[in-house]
């Protein structure tokens, strides 16, 4: 672990939630650190199911970052101050296939004990272990709007829930 990390329990996480995922934005990042991909993703949210600490986050099957969530057992989680929103635009606007994010954005990768990988700049780290995917099925919308709006290209996201094997926060 970092130095620059203390580990908290995830109940010990004070930020509002909604605003932390949905205005503050996050990285989801799979793979080892000699091979992965992140993605900034403003979907997604944290609660308890089968009596664990869980986070789930959605990643549609054309992201380059799909295919590394689909072969890691973990991902993470990464949360920044206001001054790196640059940078998480960068990684929302660009595909790993064709551009080092990591490189063009001056972000830090470093590896988890367990293999993962996150951001040295990251203020909240949540390292998830998965336990569940599933894919959105348009005809479980009871909303119909939402399939009209945000899925005009039929490109429905996979959403993976996992468990929150490691809470870290920045000293």
């Amino acid at each position: 672990m970092a130095e620059k990390f203390v580990e908290i329990k995830p109940e010990q996480i004070t930020d509002n939630t909604f605003k932390l995922i949905g205005s503050d934005w996050m990285l989801v990042t799979a793979g080892t650190l000699g091979s992965y991909n992140t993605m900034t993703a403003s979907w997604g949210g944290f609660g308890v199911l089968w009596n664990k600490n869980v986070c789930f986050c959605v990643v549609r099957p054309s992201r380059y970052t799909y295919g590394f969530m689909e072969k890691a057992d973990t991902f993470t989680l990464a949360f920044f101050d206001d001054n790196y929103r640059k940078a998480l635009a960068f990684c929302g606007s660009h595909s790993g296939r064709d551009v080092d994010k990591a490189a063009k954005t001056g972000l830090t990768p470093v590896e988890s004990g367990n293999g993962s990988v996150y951001f040295d700049e990251a203020r909240l780290v949540l390292e998830c272990r998965k336990l569940y995917f599933q894919d959105l099925n348009p005809a479980n919308f009871i909303d119909m709007g939402i399939d009209k709006e945000y899925y005009p290209e039929k490109d429905y996201h996979r959403m993976y829930v996992g468990e929150v094997i490691r809470c870290l926060q920045k000293k």
